[in-house]
């Protein structure tokens, strides 16, 4: 699939800030696919038509990412105001409850979520996502100000695009066989001036950190954890007992890979299986 072919199959939810595509694919219970920073709904594109054949599969560019809009202003990409999109979307699509897969940053806006409205969401699916800051070692940190913001423009401009996405990739694959044609689902959005999100994580999200452990310890859920457990972004051996024992989660639901960050690179197909088998 190329990125041309898979915004040909986007929709478009116009929220309150701006445009959000999504992927809206298959029938049957709903599964919501939920990327970070700084990708988008095409991480997971070697892994809806597996879900879909049994699934309606929802796969939403988060607003100031990939084909949705990227409008001005900081707070606009708090984390709360990302889940109360999310939320909207799924109101918008009368999705009263799905089954919630997400990844790095997806993991605030999740546990956002759950503030807002705990009951619509039926399972949880945890892929090396944000939790606590024990397991969280962010590649890059900036103060909010000029040097941050010359940082997004040289992405944004091409200058330091192709090197950052090389960094990203090299540190987070285990051996990174992404073709030029993967790589425009990435590089295409940045350069089409996606960077506001982007620069709201980097300089307050990366400094200041949101704590979830009183909301952790309230959601009573089935929940799945997939982690790449070679990941340097997001670490699971040192925050595990504290994730395990907040989340209830059974030793039987914990899946360590052999893998790094990206894991819907390195293993889509094995994690799509082990989302269909928890859902069963």
């Amino acid at each position: 699939m190329t990125y041309s072919d898979f915004r040909v199959s986007q929709r478009t939810f116009q929220s309150t800030e701006g445009a959000i595509k999504y992927i809206d694919k298959g029938k049957g219970d709903v599964i919501l696919l939920l990327h970070g920073v700084p990708t988008s709904g095409w991480l997971y594109r070697q892994m809806i038509d597996k879900l879909a054949q049994n699934h309606r599969v929802i796969v939403p560019d988060m607003l100031g990412f990939g084909s949705s809009d990227s409008p001005k202003g900081y707070e606009t990409y708090s984390e709360v105001k990302h889940a109360e999109r999310l939320l909207n979307l799924m109101n918008f699509l009368q999705i009263e409850k799905w089954t919630h897969v997400f990844h790095d940053a997806g993991g605030l806006w999740t546990w956002e979520l759950f503030k807002i409205d705990p009951h619509r969401i039926k399972k949880l699916v945890v892929l090396n996502t944000i939790i606590y800051e024990a397991g969280f070692k962010p590649p890059i940190r900036f103060k909010k100000g000029f040097l941050a913001r010359l940082v997004m423009w040289s992405y944004r401009n091409g200058f330091t695009t192709n090197s950052m996405l090389s960094g990203l990739f090299k540190s987070g694959i285990t051996k990174n066989t992404l073709e030029k044609e993967d790589l425009e689902g990435y590089k295409t959005p940045l350069l089409e001036g996606k960077t506001n999100a982007m620069y709201y994580f980097f300089t307050r999200t990366c400094n200041t950190l949101p704590k979830y452990k009183d909301t952790l310890q309230k959601i009573e859920l089935p929940v799945a954890v997939v982690w790449g457990k070679n990941d340097s972004f997001l670490k699971w051996e040192p925050q595990k007992e504290q994730v395990i024992a907040s989340l209830n989660i059974s030793e039987e639901n914990i899946h360590l890979l052999d893998a790094k960050h990206f894991i819907q690179e390195e293993q889509p197909e094995y994690i799509a299986r082990l989302i269909i088998e928890f859902l069963q």
